[in-house]
């Protein structure tokens, strides 16, 4: 549940940040939460807002003020194949990018063609993106517990799940009036920024040995490609000999043997693939998203 005073302190942080109000592109889904935010600025702002579809075809930003567009990496990622469309992109004054991590050569790719991207972190309970490019918006406290996991504090944390006191009861709390959610999320601050690892699930134990599977796929990444330009999603799935055992799936042919190669000077032993599949194309949830649950009930199923 988000109340209308969150919502509207989301809303005047992130203008505020951006350099002011301006029109809003909507790209994304509106029953989840980055998408919706675009509607909400846009009413705090006094403008309409436009709509463009998932692949971005036709869009623009045209008229005069600021124009700005939410987007996943994956559009991002499709959008610069398109000389056209990347230059249309650079006409927005800032291109939010979230829902996902943004791959470093993807935001230096992005930068090159002239595209002021803004990686965001946030979720739906936070009003969506509350941290821009590390740095927390105004009004939003962030704090690390002894495990990394992070805390977000301020007016834009949600009121509690609907008809759920006991699941909101563990993650939400206050202090001084103020409104606290513990994340699942893991971070570490580098630089005077916040730096997002992973979730805390990520860590999986492998014949006894911990491996951080969002650490994992990073190097995977940086060796392979992203796993929607060929690379490999790392998976943990269930194993009665190694507790869990650390697969790897892809739309690419590669061979376990190949994917262990490439990969062995870039992993742990622990986090090398033991197994390597081949998919038609990899699962996405409805935000564009690589499902990786669905991936883990097919690869066990």
């Amino acid at each position: 549940m988000l109340s209308a005073g969150s919502l509207r302190a989301s809303a005047d942080a992130t203008h505020r940040r951006l350099g002011g109000p301006g029109t809003w592109t909507c790209a994304l889904p509106t029953h989840y939460v980055a998408g919706v935010m675009t509607l909400v600025r846009a009413w705090f702002a006094g403008t309409a807002p436009r709509f463009a579809p998932g692949d971005l075809a036709g869009l623009a930003a045209e008229g005069a003020g600021r124009h700005y567009l939410s987007l996943v990496p994956t559009q991002l990622f499709r959008a610069l194949d398109d000389p056209g469309l990347a230059r249309r992109l650079a006409a927005f004054d800032a291109i939010l990018v979230g829902g996902a991590r943004l791959d470093e050569g993807l935001a230096r790719a992005a930068a090159a063609s002239g595209l002021n991207v803004v990686q965001t972190y946030g979720m739906s309970e936070t009003c969506g993106g509350c941290v821009y490019d590390g740095v927390p918006l105004d009004g939003v406290g962030v704090s690390l517990d002894e495990r990394g996991t992070v805390g977000i504090a301020g007016e834009c944390v949600f009121s509690g799940y609907r008809l759920r006191p006991d699941l909101t009861a563990p993650v939400l709390g206050e202090e001084a009036g103020v409104r606290r959610f513990r994340t699942s999320d893991r971070a570490t601050w580098s630089d005077g920024r916040l730096r997002v690892l992973g979730r805390v699930d990520d860590v999986v134990i492998s014949g006894g040995v911990n491996v951080d599977l969002a650490a994992a796929q990073r190097a995977a990444d940086a060796v392979l490609g992203p796993p929607d330009a060929g690379g490999l999603v790392l998976l943990g799935v269930p194993d009665s000999e190694w507790g869990t055992r650390v697969v790897a799936a892809g739309t690419g042919r590669r061979t376990t043997e190949d994917a262990r190669a490439a990969l062995r000077s870039a992993l742990e032993p622990a986090a090398l693939p033991r197994e390597v599949r081949t998919v038609d194309a990899l699962p996405l949830t409805a935000s564009g998203k690589i499902d990786r649950r669905a991936l883990r009930a097919w690869w066990v199923g």
